[in-house]
């Protein structure tokens, strides 16, 4: 079955960094175009990033665009999203998928920016 496995979130302080890690299994991975998602506390689950099946195109929403870096290495069948220059706002759990609408998605990892 498919399977999505999030991994390397936290506590950081603003301006620190954290590296995102998601493991995936369970189907064509490097077929499928990938996507991180996120959901602030109290809020709706929101696109942040995603990446072509090639990892030539990558795409992001504006407030994250220079600040984060979304990759994947295919022999390993992962996916990551590097994120610098954090902020109070990036706090949320963040998610991996294999779908645009974020329906096949992991169990997430909490990410939180606080000093």
């Amino acid at each position: 079955q498919v399977q999505l496995v999030e991994s390397g979130g936290g506590l950081v302080q603003p301006g620190g960094s954290l590296r995102l890690s998601c493991k995936c299994s369970g189907f064509t991975f490097n077929m499928n175009r990938m996507y991180w998602f996120r959901q602030p506390p109290g809020k709706g689950l929101e696109w942040v990033s995603s990446i072509s099946f090639g990892g030539l195109d990558t795409q992001y929403i504006p407030s994250v665009k220079g600040r984060f870096t979304i990759s994947r290495d295919n022999a390993k069948n992962e996916l990551y999203l590097q994120m610098n220059s954090l902020r109070s706002e990036d706090t949320a759990k963040y998610y991996c998928a294999k779908d645009e609408g974020g329906y096949f998605r992991g169990q997430g990892t909490q990410v939180t920016v606080a000093s």
